[in-house]
This record gives C-alpha cells, sequence and structure tokens, in this order.
C-alpha cells in the first residue's frame, strides 16, 4: 500500500507546483515509510510514498512504461489479487515484463485495454496515469472503493491525494467547511456521502468510477455497479458457491512478500477468513498462521453484555486458535492509552470519527504491526449478507431514514439554536437517503418486502460499508500497515447481492447461508454465536476521562466545539456523563462516553486543523 498525491494544470503548467506536490507527498509518508518519489512534466506532478509489500526492487513508483516513443507514467496505491493472470493475458498479447510486481502489470494493462482495463483487475486500489497519447491524465477507484482518492480544483489544477491532509497540504488550499460539509457532519457523520470531500470544494473519486482529466475539464464514469437479477441457484449450490468464492478470495489475498496474518475476532467473518488461510498458509508454506486481538483492561470485569453485543471475543477467539494452531497474540488496551488514541485517530482520518472505536484499531494496527506487515480483516460481510438488525428488525425495515442513525432528535437538540434552520439537517439526511434509494438496481421478480431489503443493502453497501472501510484504511495506513478486506471481492459481493433473504437467512438465522457454508471449517461454537461488533470499552475510567475533557472544554476561553454546538446542551450531557440519551448517535454503540468522545474529536479537530466554517 501506498500514498499517492499530484497536480495537474494544462493552462500554466505545473513547475509552480512541484513543491506543492513534494509537500503533499510528506503529508502521506505514514502511507508509505519505505521509499519516496517524485516525477514530473510540463503539465503533470505526480507523488509517490512506498510501504513495500510486493517486489521491493521491482515495484519503484512512479513507474514509467515507454510504447511506440510514447512514456506513460503511473502511481498507484493497491493491490492487485490477480496479478499473474492479467500477466498471462497481456503476455499472450505480446507484452513483455521487468519484475513480478503488480505495478507493473497495472501500466501496462492500461496501455493495452486504456479504460477497460479496470474490468481485467481483481483487488483494491487508486491510481493515476498521464497518458501521452490523450493529453490526459486518467484516474481510477475500486469496485467498492476500499483505498481513498481525494481531489479538488483550483486556478485551472486539478489537486488529488489519498488523504484530505494531502489535499490540505497544498499551499492554495484552506480548510473551510460550508453548509454542504456541517450538514455531513452533523446530519450523517461519521458517514459521508458517496463523491463528498467534507471540506469546501473537495470531492472523493466515487467508488467503481473512473475520471479522465483533460485540458477541456474533468469527465466521470462508472465502471461498476452490482446488477439484480433472478438467483436460480438451489439452496446446495449457493452454499457451495458461496464457500468457494470466500476461499478464492481469501486465498488471492494472502499473496505478500512481507509477514501476513489476520485479525481474530472469535466471530463468524474473521473466524472464516482465519481458517480459510492457516489451512492455505500450512499446506502451501508449511507456516503457522499469525493472529491478533484486541481486548481492554479490567474488560472481564466491566463488560455489560446487550442485544448488539451479547458476547466477549475472549470467550471464542481460542477455539480458532486451538483448532488452527495459529500463532496468536492478544494485545491487552489501557485506558489512558485508549484515551491518548483519540486525537491520533482524528489525525488519521482528517476528521472527527468512530472515537475509541477508531482509536482502538490504530493502537491494534500500530501493535500488529510490529509482528507482520499486512493482516486480513472481516470488514463487509456483515453488509453483504445482512448481518446487521436492520435488515430483519419490523420498524427498521418500515422506517424512512437510514437505519444506523437513529438520532435525529439528538442531532438537531445539540446544536446551537441558530445553525438548527440554516442547516435542515432532517432534509438533508432524507435527501442524501433517498438519493441512494432511488439508485438502488431493481429486480423485476422481488416481491415488495424482498425489494425493500434490496434497498436496505444497497443502503448499507453506499453508506454504511464505506464508513467502515474508510475507519480500516486511515487507522492502518496511519502506522504504514497494510489491511485487507476479502468479503469485498466484488466476485463475492455480485454473487451474494442476488441471494434471496430466505437463503441469506436460512434456518432463521443471520448470515445464515455464510454459517452453511463454512460448517467443517469453524467450530459449532463459532457458527452459532450471534454477531458481535467490533469491541469498545466499558470501563468506569474511560467514561470518567470523557466527562473531565468535554468538562475542560465548557470552561476554555479557546474552545471551538461551542461554535456549533449548544453550550446548555452540553452541560446536560457531562452532567449526566453521557447517560441523558436513548438512542446512539451512530450505530449501535456510539452513545454515552463514546458521544463524548465524539465531541472532544470534533473541537479538537476544528483547533488542530484551524478549520474556517463558513456561513
Amino acid at each position: 500500500m501506498c500514498g499517492i498525491a499530484g497536480c495537474v494544470n494544462f493552462v500554466t503548467g505545473v513547475f509552480d507546483h512541484v513543491d506543492n506536490v513534494e509537500q503533499m507527498t510528506r503529508a502521506l509518508t505514514h502511507r508509505g515509510p519505505d521509499q519516496t518519489s517524485s516525477w514530473f512534466n510540463q503539465v503533470v506532478a505526480f507523488g509517490h510514498r512506498r510501504l513495500i509489500v510486493v517486489d521491493p526492487a521491482g515495484g519503484c513508483q512512479p513507474m514509467t512504461a515507454e510504447v511506440n516513443g510514447n512514456r506513460f507514467t503511473m502511481i498507484y496505491n493497491g493491490e492487485l489479487y490477480n496479478t499473474d493472470q492479467v500477466r498471462s493475458a497481456l503476455k499472450a498479447l505480446g507484452w513483455r515484463f521487468e519484475s513480478h510486481s503488480d505495478t507493473e502489470v497495472l501500466l501496462k494493462s492500461y496501455i493495452e485495454w486504456r479504460e477497460e482495463a479496470l474490468q481485467h483487475l481483481n483487488g483494491i486500489f487508486a491510481f493515476a496515469i498521464w497518458d501521452p497519447e490523450k493529453e490526459a491524465v486518467f484516474v481510477a477507484r475500486d469496485r467498492l472503493g476500499v483505498k481513498p482518492l481525494f481531489y479538488t480544483i483550483k486556478n485551472n489544477t486539478f489537486i488529488f491525494a489519498s488523504e484530505l491532509k494531502g489535499i490540505l497540504a497544498h499551499r492554495d488550499i484552506q480548510p473551510i467547511i460550508d453548509r454542504s460539509g456541517l450538514q455531513e457532519l452533523l446530519a450523517i457523520g461519521p458517514s459521508r456521502t458517496s463523491g463528498h470531500g467534507v471540506f469546501k470544494d473537495v470531492f472523493e473519486v466515487k467508488a467503481g468510477h473512473y475520471l479522465w482529466v483533460r485540458e477541456e475539464g474533468i469527465e466521470q464514469s462508472r465502471y461498476w455497479q452490482v446488477k439484480s437479477a433472478k438467483h436460480i441457484d438451489s439452496e446446495a449450490d449457493t452454499i457451495e458457491r458461496v464457500k468457494s468464492l470466500l476461499i478464492d478470495a481469501v486465498e488471492r489475498q494472502l499473496v505478500s512478500d512481507v509477514p501476513i496474518g489476520t485479525f481474530l475476532s472469535g466471530g463468524i467473518d474473521s473466524s472464516a477468513i482465519t481458517a480459510i488461510a492457516a489451512r492455505y498458509l500450512k499446506q502451501l508454506k508449511n507456516e503457522k498462521l499469525q493472529t491478533f486481538s484486541i481486548d481492554f483492561s479490567d474488560n472481564e470485569q466491566f463488560f455489560q453484555g446487550n442485544d448488539f453485543q451479547p458476547t466477549r471475543d475472549q470467550d471464542f477467539l481460542p477455539l480458532v486458535v486451538d483448532r488452527y494452531q495459529t500463532d496468536h497474540h492478544t494485545f491487552v488496551l489501557d485506558q489512558s492509552t485508549l484515551v491518548a488514541t483519540l486525537k491520533k485517530a482524528v489525525l488519521a482520518r482528517d476528521l472527527p470519527g468512530m472515537a475509541d472505536v477508531d482509536g482502538s484499531l490504530l493502537w491494534l494496527c500500530q501493535q500488529t504491526k510490529k509482528q507482520v506487515t499486512v493482516a486480513l480483516s472481516g470488514e463487509c460481510a456483515d453488509e453483504i449478507f445482512g448481518g446487521y438488525p436492520w435488515f430483519y428488525r419490523e420498524d427498521d425495515l418500515e422506517r424512512e431514514g437510514f437505519p444506523w442513525i437513529r438520532s435525529k432528535t439528538l442531532r438537531n437538540r445539540l446544536i446551537r439554536s441558530d445553525w438548527q434552520q440554516y442547516l435542515e439537517l432532517d432534509h438533508y439526511r432524507l435527501d442524501r437517503y433517498q438519493t441512494i434509494i432511488d439508485q438502488t438496481p431493481r429486480c423485476e421478480f422481488d416481491s415488495p418486502l424482498e425489494a425493500r431489503r434490496r434497498e436496505l443493502f444497497y443502503l448499507n453497501m453506499e453508506s454504511f460499508m464505506p464508513t467502515l472501510l474508510e475507519r480500516k484504511d486511515r487507522m492502518s495506513m496511519a502506522v504504514g500497515f497494510e489491511a485487507r478486506v476479502p468479503f469485498s471481492d466484488h466476485h463475492l459481493v455480485e454473487y451474494v447481492w442476488n441471494i434471496p433473504w430466505a437463503l441469506k437467512n436460512v434456518g432463521n438465522q443471520e448470515k445464515g447461508i455464510l454459517r452453511q457454508a463454512l460448517k467443517g471449517l469453524l467450530p459449532e461454537p463459532i457458527l452459532e454465536r450471534k454477531k458481535s461488533p467490533y469491541p469498545k470499552t466499558y470501563h468506569p475510567y474511560f467514561t470518567e476521562a470523557m466527562v473531565k475533557w468535554i468538562q475542560d472544554l465548557l470552561v476554555d476561553s479557546e474552545s471551538r466545539l461551542f461554535e456549533v454546538f449548544d453550550r446548555s446542551q452540553i452541560e446536560q450531557l457531562v452532567l449526566s456523563k453521557g447517560q441523558s440519551i436513548d438512542e446512539p448517535w451512530f450505530g449501535q454503540l456510539m452513545k454515552g462516553p463514546q458521544l463524548l468522545a465524539y465531541l472532544g474529536q470534533f473541537d479538537y479537530w476544528l483547533r488542530h486543523y484551524q478549520v474556517q466554517i463558513e456561513r
């Protein structure tokens, strides 16, 4: 994985931007701590930071290939999981290769097929290529948006970078939040609208899209979308197909020239990946798989089970470790360290995020990096198989709006009255919701209830899942660590998309079809375990620390939180230690001390980034 940045200017050229690109690239050092390089011509300047995972010598970037006197140059962040197949196809067409890197394969794929190259790729990526024949820059992002890419246009210059901090490092870009940015943060945050960069005039290359950057302007096109059709496979065939696709996705993603492992929680998703990976590495290389998990100090004493998080991971993950004899590491995060991660997580995400869930993941990745450089993780399974309560709760099926944002009253109440009417948060949130619903690929064979569930699956894929993928990318890459997500494999996603709910929920179990596919691979207690999300702390120390953080902001004359939030409402929230709210701010667990942590992050973000609020 890497960090990429660049500028394109067809009018006045980029010589005045070379220093800017170097500065933008330095801002992404964490994404690629191993190497840095740059390249420029009259109209394009590229910068690259590299995290070495495959072919240390042959994968250096920016990479240039000359064809018929034209020099194509690329910068790339990502990993291809079908490199060998694409290389073989290109060799059959007469191409020769000087390395075994996926970078060379990607560049030559583009030269051979141009934008159609994207249809040949299986992987996660964001890249930019200078095409001298077309006198244009081609920019693309992977199908599910696992790898990030942001851009803006200023003074005829197209400016892009892997992260928002890269954009903000350009001297001409100011950290301004206008009405639309505040609506994103306060109406639907920490999720974001696809393509929205929150900061004024900053955009995101949408998942499954590419851009042509030409002198005439920017042209954006979609190259991938799930396609709805009647599912015709039998239950037995569906189970076998899901199993085959998942095994293929995991095994493909084990390619690496550096140590690799898996995150293991003892839930069905991470356990499935671990079982497949452990078996594969044992058979192929006679190696033990390294597995990693997180726990919180005194968690066994303070854990509080609930409908959404009923059990502790530590009661289940040993079953997988013992069965597959993995080399397991459980890292125990103490509360004071957890508190210290909250500000670091804001710097990693460049926005207020998911509070302690972000911070603890950042710390887990940091500890894991001491043992391996790459780990496979279980994100996306719940979104594509239907593991969340809102897929089967009747009130959520009938609800208008994002089912993971049940806090519309709270969101209005906590902000200042002078902002409430101006921002129209309820209208903004419903508009964003309806836009996604209206874009849902329909199937003429769906019953009304099945059609509604299809809408919810699409809503998850377009809004909730990107939030988790963004979190995984930023928290891992913040410490120069690569996280891979096999459940985002597009072949698996495309197949599961059309499996009807009765099969997805076979046996009246959440993700029932996945559980059936994993029989024989996982111990029965894992197969029967009810979904439990990424863990959070229940320690009273964390609550007290968050209360003190906000108390200090209430008496801090330089606090910026109250430029947006209502002081009296925050005072009441602090007095109750966050317990005066009924619904979480976001998801299922972001309430109480987590909401206080989010407010602290919001203030820190405004100050650290010197955000200008434009009204």
